[in-house]
């Protein structure tokens, strides 16, 4: 199969993906242990979820209601719209949308194969920089799938702009197909239930072998120590996926100058502290679940120091509310992401110092103090909230935590210097009222000019009104131990499902957004913004008319269906772990 036709049949099985809801239950037999050593990422689809799954979850549920089908009719025809426009004639109809996209009923896995080490010799250095690697590989359970499939392959190569050179072969015994055109190579073969196929002779090989049971290479992935670490995150949900990120430095040819100089950064963040990315969706009831993990090595000194270790209850869920409509926490480690930064300037630097220096003369020059030493004023913990049904940019509030209000309100005042155009103090709370205009005339300049912060003895808050941060600041006492949601006492079932210490926290609650009122309101936008484009806009054009998917949303589905979504990340001794909920 052409390099072409081999792109344009992922994209069709991903544009198929939960097109449409009539399915039946396909187990997969695939196991991702069992895949060659070299694979350094691969993604499963484990096969569509069975009717009885979808029917109670809610998120499926909502893509299955007949009312959203043409929402889904559009976003097909939208995904498939720039590929038609090249070739009209390969636009697939309604009709063989529904046919093809049955093919994902089965499962299939997408993998990735590093480069062996005697192709990135120097005796085969020439050779290979005009074929750069390609460790891309399919395999795909064509169980009950077999003509289809075969009608989708045949398809594809009549509809290329040339006649692909087809030689067939054998592979330990098994009959396989090489298909050759300009652009490159492409292998395929069946054997049993699967149908396997890449664009390396070896990766193929290797993969075909193996599926087949034939192979003589008794080393898979289930012996890589990184996967092992990863088991506890892999191995459920209807899709998964896995990504030795410490092994991608090897593939990195370093001949090249700028690749040089992407290996010594990488060198210089320590990526080989960081093992693995991991994570699957499971369907559980009515709720969906992600969980991911990026696992390695989280001592002092590598890559991991960028995140906090986290707190129970952090200062900002005092201002969580049953008004609220979305929340966003997030903490980091900001000494150890200067730590980190320096050690990318030491890097390049003339001497060992040279990052360290230059950080903190620029620093001080802007600041008046040390980079150091002004991290060490704010907590790292950012974040915003939403109590606008209808997201009113008025009323969202952003957050930024403080250690010590004095030295934070010297910080402000250098940073922003005569852009203060008034400070008041209200019990312990200070207003600054800050010019986002570069000069003001002695008329004075527009509302929408300005912008607002309150800075408490533990936050600074920032908004577009006064108006806002008052209603976020009144009556709000502080989250403990005791009371982590002061005034939302029913977010603590949702907090009880994340571990003790988070250093992330998000929230939204569909129940609460004016959904009609938010999709006239951005279908004004992009009328707006399209009559306002410069006629000599270099961008990318917007469209002149919004995307059919959403004039045909009916905006009382989504809340039928969606109530909330929550998610949580926090660091322990074995990486970084991800959790959300949707339901």
């Amino acid at each position: 199969m052409p390099a072409a036709h081999y792109r344009k049949l992922f994209i069709l099985l991903f544009a198929c993906l939960f097109l449409y809801s009539s399915r039946a239950d396909a187990q997969s037999s695939l196991d991702p242990a069992q895949l060659p050593s070299r694979t350094l990422f691969y993604f499963l689809w484990r096969g569509t979820p069975p009717p009885e799954s979808r029917k109670k979850n809610a998120l499926l549920s909502l893509w299955d209601d007949p009312e959203f089908a043409p929402v889904r009719s559009a976003l097909f025809q939208s995904m498939t719209a720039n590929s038609s426009k090249e070739t009209p004639s390969t636009a697939l109809s309604s009709e063989e949308a529904i046919e093809y996209s049955t093919l994902l009923d089965n499962a299939f896995l997408i993998g990735f194969m590093g480069e062996p080490k005697p192709h990135r010799s120097p005796a085969v250095a020439t050779a290979t920089a005009s074929t750069p690697w390609n460790g891309v590989f399919l395999i795909y359970d064509r169980s009950d799938k077999e003509a289809l499939l075969a009608k989708a392959l045949l398809r594809s190569r009549a509809q290329g702009n040339e006649i692909p050179k087809l030689t067939p072969f054998l592979v330990a015994g098994i009959p396989a197909l090489k298909s050759e055109t300009k652009s490159g190579s492409a292998y395929w073969a069946e054997t049993g239930k699967f149908a396997v196929s890449a664009k390396e002779r070896s990766v193929f090989e290797e993969i075909l072998t193996r599926v087949a049971g034939k192979s003589t290479d008794s080393f898979t992935l289930a012996q890589n120590t990184y996967y092992q670490e990863a088991i506890p995150t892999l191995g459920k949900g209807f899709i998964e996926a896995f990504l030795r990120v410490g092994d991608l430095r090897e593939i990195i040819d370093t001949s090249a100058p700028s690749n040089a100089q992407v290996a010594t950064i990488l060198d210089a963040v320590k990526l080989n502290s960081l093992h693995s990315l991991a994570f699957h969706v499971s369907l559980e009831g009515a709720r969906t679940r992600v969980q991911g993990s990026l696992l390695g090595d989280t001592s002092k000194g590598t890559l991991f120091d960028i995140f906090s270790e986290g707190q129970q209850n952090p200062p900002s869920f005092a201002f969580l509310t049953p008004e609220t409509v979305y929340f966003q926490e997030t903490e980091l480690n900001l000494l150890g992401m200067y730590d980190t930064l320096n050690r990318i300037l030491r890097a390049f630097a003339p001497n060992p110092q040279g990052g360290t220096d230059m950080l903190d003369a620029l620093a001080k020059q802007r600041l008046g103090m040390p980079l150091q030493e002004a991290l060490t004023i704010v907590t790292g913990e950012f974040g915003s909230l939403q109590t606008s049904p209808v997201l009113d940019p008025n009323k969202q509030t952003y957050f930024f935590g403080i250690h010590k209000k004095p030295e934070a309100l010297k910080l402000l005042r250098t940073i922003f210097a005569e852009r203060i155009t008034s400070e008041r103090n209200e019990d312990s709370v200070t207003y600054l009222k800050i010019s986002l205009q570069a000069n003001q005339s002695s008329a004075g300049v527009a509302q929408w000019h300005f912008y607002h912060l309150a800075v408490t003895p533990n936050i600074i808050l920032g908004a577009a009104q006064s108006e806002s941060l008052r209603a976020v600041l009144v009556a709000k006492p502080l989250a403990t131990a005791a009371t982590p949601f002061p005034n939302a006492p029913a977010l603590l079932a949702i907090r009880a499902q994340y571990p003790d210490k988070i250093h992330a926290f998000n929230y939204s609650d569909f129940q609460k957004l004016d959904w009609p009122v938010l999709k006239q309101t951005f279908l004004e936008y992009l009328k707006t913004t399209s009559n306002n484009r410069p006629a000599d806009a270099k961008a990318t054009p917007l469209p002149q008319e919004p995307p059919a998917w959403l004039i045909w949303l009916n905006p009382q589905i989504i809340p039928r269906h969606l109530h909330t979504t929550s998610s949580a990340s926090w660091k322990d001794a074995k990486g970084v772990h991800f959790d959300e909920w949707l339901e």
